[in-house]
């Protein structure tokens, strides 16, 4: 183990055992200094968490690398700070803060309401855990400067994460990102006004809620189908989190009347007991949902993550069995649903647009192109939808934009990844196509047969620590030096690089048009296979999603097609030494 790593970290550390950190701290980090393995000291101690363009997220503990009212102050401090530099001389400034249902979410969120307050911006504090949603839709409604939600959104049960908004109720972009971290990263512990003034804290709940149903409702495209099909069999499951009491309500609001809630994961719990991991791309979260929809005999089952931002779909395939729709499945229906019947309904003008990221499905696309609707393609990471919302408005009219990872936006009322309105619609669909003789399987069979089929898989590669960090940077440098010059069988015949914002195809180089360089490659191939890769901006994980395409001649052709799919993509990882 590096001796020089060893020392810093013990320096590091021993600045903790100061009266500035309460007693609690100091017994685990004077634990950590007198273990003799160093591991869990450098993990700790090695560098500052942190504060990136989306906050931050780290594992909950004690140290500079972790998720603690230390570092969450200094967040704050820094954020307040930059927000007092901005909005000088303006008179009320105020910020929406919320939390989710993880271990120590109430502590961090109160610890930011009475930060803010301090350096005299007022904080509306919610009265306990909301979804991320609605954190964003009432820093819009509120007219609020800026937010923090205080949530790690899917991960693991012993991370937390601080998310920061701007007046858009996105979160933050360019130059107010770079502008905050620039004064986080001058904030020592010291400076950091704990001692909150409670003149500048008011709590905020029921009614924002009312007023947020209201708003969710206007991603409804078809109240009739809900009319006639409003004894839907539902099942539902918050995983322990925040969507259990705001998503029944939304769906009561939509007309649905035979709503089922998974009532062991109804119970707030930030230790997540039912579950190996509260992220609803995992199947195994949805277990307990799918034994209630066998016992209900339930026409889909539905979840979202503990800060109700993502979503899962369960419907029936035809031998009756459960089938798990991946995020791109999910973002593909969604977005068939709302151009095809807003179209059929005469819901379209011609000024319309969707957005999709760059790593998400290309059949989307497709669907826009061929319905004359524009479509645009951004960054991962729900901010750049966000503004393409913001850039448009007033202008073209956002009707619907996903990603891959369960997450969707159907209305413009809120700024980011919303499962209430997502999941809503989501029943809408399963309405309408029980009103057409089908289910939600066969409406996503009906998909693929129309515009094509393709089969996606998002591999991720987890490296913990200093040196999976060090890991991940060279793998992406060696992906750079040396592409791959065919992947599956078949030649490489574009190369994106996001980084440069270059791309090479069939041998020709040209420049990409986009707001900001990110630390991505894409490769596609001459058969119509796409690869992304880039690393996890909130795990220690690098990621690969890989989409390839393939026949389907007949909705029963599915399992066949799935099957060469996966042939091919197994060649790929094998091609990418995965």
């Amino acid at each position: 183990m590096d001796q020089e790593l060893i020392n810093q970290c013990t320096a590091e550390a021993q600045k903790w055992l100061s009266p500035a950190f309460d007693a609690d701290t100091q017994a685990e980090v004077k634990a950590m200094l007198d273990n003799e393995d160093k591991t869990a000291l450098i993990d700790a101690f090695y560098q500052n968490l942190e504060f990136g363009t989306g906050g931050l997220r780290g594992i909950m503990g004690a140290g500079t690398n972790r998720m603690n009212k230390y570092i969450v102050g200094m967040a704050t401090q820094g954020f307040a700070n930059y927000m007092n530099k901005v909005f000088a001389g303006k008179k009320d400034i105020s910020v929406v803060v919320g939390h989710d249902c993880r271990n120590n979410s109430r502590l961090f969120a109160e610890t930011v309401a009475d930060i803010f307050s301090a350096n005299g911006i007022k904080a509306y504090l919610f009265e306990s855990l909301r979804p991320t949603p609605e954190i964003s839709y009432a820093i819009r409604h509120l007219g609020a400067q800026a937010g923090v939600n205080i949530t790690a959104s899917h991960n693991p049960r012993e991370y937390n994460g601080y998310k920061a908004y701007w007046d858009d109720g996105a979160q933050v972009l360019a130059p107010h990102d770079t502008g905050i971290i620039d004064e986080v990263n001058k904030v020592t512990i010291d400076q950091v006004k704990f001692e909150p003034n409670e003149d500048l804290i008011k709590i905020i709940g029921g009614e924002m809620d009312i007023d947020y149903l209201n708003a969710v409702r206007e991603a409804l495209v078809d109240q009739d189908v809900i009319l006639r099909q409003k004894d839907l069999c539902i099942v539902y499951s918050p995983l322990h989190g925040t969507g259990r009491v705001i998503i029944p309500a939304a769906l009561r609001t939509w007309g649905f009347q035979n709503i089922n809630v998974v009532k062991e994961q109804m119970v707030i719990d930030g230790n997540f007991p039912t579950v190996v991991s509260p992220n609803p791309e995992n199947a195994e979260a949805m277990t307990l949902g799918m034994k209630l929809g066998d016992k209900l005999n339930a026409d889909l089952v539905l979840a979202s993550d503990p800060d109700a931002d993502r979503l899962a779909v369960v419907c029936r395939d035809p031998k009756g069995e459960w089938c798990i729709l991946n995020g791109n499945q999910t973002a593909l229906m969604l977005s068939y649903y709302i151009i095809e019947n807003k179209k059929k309904l005469g819901q379209l003008k011609g000024n319309e647009f969707m957005v999709k990221t760059i790593v998400t499905t290309e059949t989307i696309a497709e669907i826009a192109k061929r319905n004359h609707v524009e479509i645009r393609d951004v960054y991962t990471g729900f901010k750049w939808i966000a503004r393409e919302i913001k850039i448009s408005e007033g202008e073209k009219k956002y009707i619907g934009g996903g990603e891959e990872s369960f997450g969707f936006l159907p209305f413009d009322k809120v700024r980011d990844k919303d499962s209430p309105a997502s999941i809503c619609l989501l029943c809408e669909i399963a309405a309408w196509a029980k009103d057409n003789g089908m289910t939600l399987y066969d409406l996503l069979m009906k998909i693929y047969l129309d515009y094509g089929f393709a089969y996606q898989s998002a591999i991720s590669v987890t490296k913990p620590g200093k040196s999976g960090a060090d890991e991940i940077k060279q793998m992406m440098e060696n992906f750079r030096q040396n592409p791959p010059k065919s992947l599956g069988g078949s030649e490489v015949i574009c190369v994106k690089d996001y980084k440069t914002l270059k791309m090479v195809s069939n041998g020709v180089e040209s420049a990409l048009d986009m707001p900001a360089t990110s630390n991505v490659l894409q490769w596609f191939t001459a058969d119509g296979t796409k690869i992304s890769v880039r690393p996890s901006g909130t795990e220690p994980k690098i990621k690969f999603y890989v989409e390839v395409r393939g026949e389907m001649k007949c909705a029963g052709c599915y399992p066949s097609a799935t099957a060469e799919g996966q042939v091919k993509m197994d060649a790929i990882k094998k091609d990418l030494g995965l």
